[in-house]
């Protein structure tokens, strides 16, 4: 019996996992930081919580006897991922990295494009008035200082109660979001600027198509460098990597 650890955060884990399950002679461990409250939980075996740097991580492949470790955490998620590719070269086991492509700039899109969220922050300043803040909640401190703005913010989960939160409105919802909704909600609203992270993906794109259609504003964060190794762009190359590299492709 091989042992996958499979390093969850986006809906593709939970998809992975449930896929891995069905493959005779292989068990799924999935593992979720823990990061949401009520996260949807793969089918299987899971563990929430974070491992405690790279010397956890590595300690944990070891005493579970991991042999392959994929991960599919949000691209994002780039302190986990780093320590993935730390542990798994330390401990000597294939590791995998499933990757969705970027959004790309379309015609009609009205993106500015920035590095961090620092960055969008700065670029919101004098500008903006009504903004669609979808980072989700850890980092929405880093806009609070713009007292001048409006903000209507989207999460998971609500901020822990000595968050610092901007001016605004917070409101609670899961994807995948739907075109129509999102056209409302810019509308209800009347968001001038979305700030999104390049998640990439299917279940929050609407918004984005939203703002093109509607000519609205959106500051785009880039994603953070990945560390180097092998990467596919979907749940299913995940599972013909992990069947070629087990022997049970057919």
């Amino acid at each position: 019996m091989l042992r996958v650890l499979i390093l969850g955060g986006i809906g593709d884990a939970v998809e992975l996992a449930a896929k891995v399950a069905n493959i005779p002679g292989i068990e799924a461990i999935a593992s979720l930081a823990g990061s949401t409250r009520k996260p949807t939980l793969p089918v299987g075996n899971v563990r929430i919580g974070g491992f405690g740097g790279v010397a956890g991580l590595t300690s944990y492949l070891r005493e579970m006897h991991i042999d392959l470790l994929i991960d599919a955490t949000h691209p994002f998620a780039d302190q986990i991922s780093a320590n993935a590719a730390i542990a798994a070269e330390e401990v000597g086991i294939p590791r995998l990295m499933v990757i969705r492509p970027p959004w790309e700039k379309l015609e009609g899109d009205n993106w500015l494009e920035v590095e961090n969220n620092l960055a969008a922050a700065a670029a919101l300043s004098n500008q903006s008035q009504r903004v669609f803040l979808t980072i989700g909640r850890q980092e929405i401190a880093t806009f609070a200082k713009l007292a001048e703005i409006w903000f209507l913010m989207r999460m998971i989960d609500p901020p822990d109660a000595n968050a610092i939160v901007p001016p605004g409105l917070i409101i609670s919802d899961r994807g995948p979001f739907n075109l129509e909704k999102e056209e409302e909600i810019l509308l209800q609203y009347n968001i001038d600027t979305i700030v999104s992270k390049n998640s990439g993906g299917s279940a929050t794109y609407p918004k984005i198509i939203a703002a093109r259609k509607l000519g609205i504003k959106v500051v785009m964060v880039k994603r953070p460098p990945i560390p180097p190794g092998e990467q596919v762009p979907d749940v299913e190359s995940a599972v013909k990597w992990l069947l070629n590299l087990t022997g049970k492709e057919k």
